[in-house]
Parts: structure tokens; sequence; C-alpha cells
């Protein structure tokens, strides 16, 4: 019915697809015609990143034009005949897209039902991210007379019950029912078979793949649409968390459990005298911080993690994990713009927890005690502080905890050097715009710019890793694009300023491996950094005219 050409927009470099439909017999009389106007009229009216748009609709005599985005890559479906099941984490993530963009369709007024889902519909692109295709089976929902869809529609071995007749109206059940025997086929590399056919367990195929994701499609894929998921966002949430469900992880759990509560019980019932056995305290008391960190790795919520690690640290608080994974695993997420933010209400909750009393000491006192975990706990704080602070870094809450890495004896000393510099920049900053007795400024702008960029010599990819290196270039660019004019006025020359951002985007160029840039967040840290960067270009070069200017304008008036 159509031919597809590949075109390109020479003058916006911009390419698109461009779907030509002849009018002939074939177009004008048929069911494909009104699939094909139907799904173009559809996607006319939908926007997300995971589906393709169309750009403009050209009627001619002869022919009609559909101008579409031009979906780079390959679809699922010969990606399973050319390497077989993909891997499970990739599954997990493509399945979360899915859900995306399915929950995205499903909150449309009215809702629209897609109803063909299967790996052949499903593009992935060169970036990771898909393109679901193929519209022309979709509806717009709305409650009919008819107790079934009217017209047979979907491919067997995806297509749900009700998308065949005889188990009511196609919804957004529908959409899961079918996202779930997609999932299975990518997971296993068996197709469905069969009009909603019994299958065999994804484990069948593989034991290694999880129980838990077998639930979830178990789930998905249920004949009656009431025992469904009865969302998307449902179904997402599940794959965040599907190794929680997994039969041996539970199991675990529940053995863990047992023997916690079996030591707890114990413990009371043999009476004080036993407790003061220090060996049998000390067993009961690395039991309880294990339960609770465990506790903390499982839970659904922020509160209940926060919590959990709490417990833990309160349990054991010379123990470096609690306060370590606490920042990780809660703290220092990246939000939806890709930011992490350390917030003021988490800081004010972390140093509440510092100053609990415990044996008649604060946490941070019993820490301080083992001085190897004290050393490293006071370096990511150093750190989180100085860079994540309400998503933009606080110099001066970061102060005191680098001080104390700085002076480690037992960090290496890649370490305590970064916490050297990062305590004397932090130093400045609390110091800028104060002046002393006799009336001079307090801070030296020429000895804070030598410690500025002593920050980012050498390789720092190799040093440390690729997000420290950029946060270092962005520390020190940024403060090339507000301080140009104090650091001219010191003595740093505008030759030293520009060489100094040329060897920056040299280390850009060729530090940086694929494997580090595919890292979360490292592309978008870059792209900032590139920004910033011909930002302090700018300003290097504004300042030099402006006191050229300046020296011009005062020999002429003296």
């Amino acid at each position: 019915m159509s031919v597809v050409y590949l075109a390109i927009n020479e003058k916006a470099n911009k390419t698109w697809a461009v779907k030509e439909l002849r009018k002939d017999k074939r177009f004008e009389t048929g069911f494909a015609r009104e699939r094909l106007i139907a799904e173009t009229e559809l996607l006319k009216k939908l926007h997300h990143p995971f589906l393709p748009g169309i750009a403009d609709v050209i009627e001619r005599e002869d022919n009609l034009l559909i101008v579409m985005d031009y979906v780079e890559g390959r679809s699922l479906e010969t990606l399973l005949q050319e390497q077989g099941a993909l891997e499970q984490e990739e599954v997990v993530s493509l399945g979360k897209q899915l859900c995306q963009v399915l929950e995205y369709l499903h909150r449309q007024n009215p809702p629209v039902i897609y109803r063909d889902m299967k790996p052949s519909n499903i593009m992935l692109q060169p970036d990771g991210t898909i393109k679901l295709i193929d519209f022309g089976t979709a509806r717009e929902w709305k409650l009919q007379e008819e107790q079934e869809d009217t017209v047979c529609l979907g491919t067997p071995g995806y297509a749900a019950p009700e998308q065949w007749g005889g188990n009511g109206q196609t919804d957004i059940r529908t959409d899961i029912y079918g996202l779930g025997e997609t999932l299975y086929h990518l997971l296993t590399g068996h197709c469905p078979e069969g009009v909603f056919s019994e299958r065999k367990p994804i484990y069948f195929w593989n034991p290694r793949l999880s129980s838990g994701l077998e639930e979830i499609l178990q789930r998905c894929t249920k004949r009656n649409p009431e025992e469904r998921y009865q969302s998307c966002e449902e179904v997402q949430e599940a794959l965040e968390y599907y190794r929680e469900m997994d039969k041996e992880h539970r199991r675990a759990r529940r053995r863990k459990w047992r023997m916690f509560l079996t030591v707890l019980v114990l413990a009371v019932c043999m009476g004080g005298s036993s407790l003061t056995a220090y060996g049998k305290a000390e067993k009961l008391r690395k039991e309880t911080w294990q339960f609770w960190m465990e506790q903390a790795l499982s839970c659904e919520s922020k509160n209940g993690q926060m919590e959990a690690y709490a417990r833990a640290i309160l349990t054991a608080p010379g123990k470096k994990e609690g306060y370590l994974e606490l920042l990780d695993r809660v703290f220092l997420q990246r939000d939806s713009d890709g930011v992490i933010r350390f917030t003021r209400e988490e800081d004010e909750w972390l140093r509440k927890l510092l100053g609990r009393e415990k044996q008649g000491k604060t946490c941070e006192e019993l820490l301080e005690k083992e001085r190897a975990a004290y050393d490293q706990v006071s370096y990511r704080l150093g750190l989180a502080y100085f860079y994540d602070y309400e998503g933009k870094g606080q110099k001066a809450y970061a102060l005191r905890w680098l001080k104390n890495a700085a002076a480690s004896e037992i960090l290496p000393e890649s370490c305590t050097e970064r916490a050297k510099r990062l305590a004397a920049i932090a130093n400045y900053y609390a110091r800028i715009g104060q002046v002393d007795k006799a009336g001079d400024a307090a801070v030296s702008y020429l000895d804070y710019w030598k410690d500025l960029t002593e920050l980012t010599q050498g390789n720092l990819v190799l040093m440390d890793n690729a997000v420290t290196a950029l946060r270092m270039y962005q520390e020190c660019v940024s403060q090339i694009c507000v301080r140009a004019l104090e650091f001219f006025q010191a003595g740093v020359t505008q030759r030293e300023m520009e060489s100094k951002l040329e060897e920056i985007e040299s280390h850009l160029r060729t530090d940086f491996t694929e494997q580090d840039q595919k890292l979360p967040g490292v592309q978008e840290m870059m792209e900032r950094l590139a920004g910033q960067m011909e930002e302090a270009e700018w300003q290097v070069k504004a300042v030099a005219a402006y006191e050229e200017v300046k020296e011009k304008w005062e020999k002429q008036n003296r």
C-alpha cells in the first residue's frame, strides 16, 4: 500500500521518513486505508520521546505523503533473531520504558489503547531508548454498548483474550497482557505461541532468570483482566523491585527473621547474667546490625530506608557501612532532572543522628574512636557537602569534614591531597568578602588561583573516577566565570586563565573513555561543562578588554 523514503531536509540537516500512499483502488477501498488514516490522526496528537512524531501530511492528486520522524536503530524482533534472548537487566530496562510510554497513552483523554505490543513494533535506538511504532490497531477507549470488541485485532501469542472476543472490551489492561508476553519473548528467546496458550515459566528456559520476574509476567498475562495489574505504573513499580520478589530472597529473609527473633527471645530468656558475657552480647549486636542493614536494602520507601539505617547505626555507631550506604543509596541519588541533591532536611536529619547518644557518647564520638571508619565517612561527607548540598554545594559545611579527611594517616594519598585542596577552597569561600583589621581583603586571589588550578592537575579520571574529575573541572571553570576580574586584578594573566581552560578541554577529549561516558549522569555533566567553558572564555576576554579600556582611560585622565 505504501513506499517509505528516507528524506533529508538539507537546510535544517534533519532526517525524516516519508511514507507515500498511492491513491489507487486498494487505497480508496478497504480496511487498510482506514487504519493508516486513523494511525496518522492519532500520532499527530501524541508527543512523547518514545513515540514517533508526525511532522506533516501532504495530500496530492495521486498520492498522500506522511512526513514522520526517522527512527534509527533495529526492531527488538531483529535483535532476537540475531542474538537470541536478551540479558535480564536489559529486558527490565526496556520493560520500564514500555511502561512509561504505555502509561502516557493510557492517561490521554480519552485513553489510547495500543493493542499490538510485540518485539517487531519496538525499535531500539543506538542510545538505548525505544520507539513504539505501528499504531494501526490502536484506538481511543470509550465505554461501548457492546460487551466486547466487534473486530478481532492483534497478533496471536501477544494479544489478550479480549482481543479475540469473549472476555469483554479491550482496555488498558489489554496492553499490560501484551507487555507481559513481549517481555517473556525477550527474556527467553521463545515466541509465545497460539492464542493465550499455556506457557512454561521463564526459568524453564534459563534457570538463572528471576522467579520474581516470572511472578510479574504471570500476573500481567492473567486470562481475566481483573486479576492483572490495573495500570502500567503498577507494572513499572514491580519491575523496580523484582529481585525482592524472588523466592530465594524471600526464603533467605524469612530465615534471617527467624534467626533474629530466636536470638532475641533466647537473649531475653537467658536473663541479664547471660548478656553480660561479652561474646554473646557482641554476637547479638552484630546480628541485629546485619538485620537492619538488610532491612534498609529491602525497604521500598525512602523514610523506611532512613529509619532502618538509623537503627543499624545506633546498634553499631563505629561501623562505617551504615553511614556510607545511607549516603550512596538514599541521600545522593539523582532526581528526575539528573541532579544529585543532598537536601537541607537530609542534612538536619543526619546531624541529629550523629548527635544521638549511645553509651553516654554521641554517635559521632563513637565513630571517631574507629579512626579508619571516621576518616572515610569524613571524606565522603566532605564531598557530599562540597558538591551536592541542595544540588549546588555548600563549601562552608564541607570544611570541617574535609579537614578531618586531610589530616588522615589512613586514607590513600590521592584522597588526602584532594581533601586538602578542597578544604583550602572551602576556606576561601568562607572568607570571600571579609576584610581584616587593617582593611585589607582576607582572601589572596592569587593564592586562591594557585590552589584552584592545582585541583585539575594530571589525569583525574585515572587518579579517581570520571564523575569526580568532571566535578573538579566544573569547580575550576565556574570560579573563572565568576571571579575572572578578581583573578586578573591579583596578577593572573588572560593567557594563564585561557591556558587553564584549554588544558581542561584537552582532558575532556583524551581522558574519558567510551565506557566512562556511558556512566549515569556523565554525558549530561560533560555537556553542561562545555557550556560553562564557553561562558568562562567569554568572561576572560570581556574582563581583559575592560581592564585594557580602563587602563587607557586612567592614563588619559592623569
